[in-house]
């Protein structure tokens, strides 16, 4: 099989109506685990030396006020491990991932949906933006050896907000199309 020159992967198919034809696209659901089970699933189905570059495709919650638009984070890290118990006991965890052609944004990834003002202050100390896919995809891909980008449009602010993301979900996949388009 020849692989295509990009996988775009995104969480949900809302977030991924308006993908140009032409592009394979991998529905994850939501979730650290669906997301890094779908990516290797369907990265191994093609040859180890022809396989394509991920670009990950979605909407994010703004952890700071002045964060509006499309990003490109040249880092990804697992928010809820307890990484650094675990290398306490002498088990080596990796909770970040440098991704390449970012815009010096980092995107912090979770299985908890933050909803809460409070916790994404807390969170903010460490990222930009939060979702809940981001790590587990450059994390399989980083596995797999291939090359991943992640793309993320801000669908709120990571507060109360966040409980009226699946109305923003149409908007933002436009715009996410609309980067495909003029950037792949």
């Amino acid at each position: 099989m020849t692989a295509p020159r990009f996988l775009v992967v995104s969480a949900t198919e809302g977030e991924a109506a308006y993908v140009p034809d032409g592009f394979e696209v991998v529905v994850t659901g939501i979730g650290k685990v669906a997301a890094a089970v779908a990516v290797t699933e369907a990265l191994a189905r093609y040859r180890p030396d022809d396989r394509p570059a991920v670009v990950n495709i979605g909407t994010a919650g703004a952890l700071h006020e002045h964060h509006a638009g499309l990003f490109v984070p040249s880092a990804v890290l697992n928010h809820d491990i307890s990484a650094e118990v675990l290398r306490s006991l002498g088990h080596p965890v990796t909770d970040r991932i440098t991704l390449a052609d970012g815009d010096d944004s980092v995107l912090a990834t979770g299985d908890v949906f933050i909803s809460d003002a409070e916790v994404r202050d807390a969170l903010a100390t460490r990222a930009d933006l939060v979702d809940m896919e981001g790590f587990a995809v450059a994390a399989a891909c980083a596995r797999m050896g291939v090359g991943c980008r992640i793309v993320k449009h801000v669908s709120d602010r990571a507060d109360e907000s966040a409980m009226d993301w699946p109305a923003q979900v149409d908007a933002s996949a436009r715009i996410l199309g609309n980067w495909l388009t003029e950037n792949l």
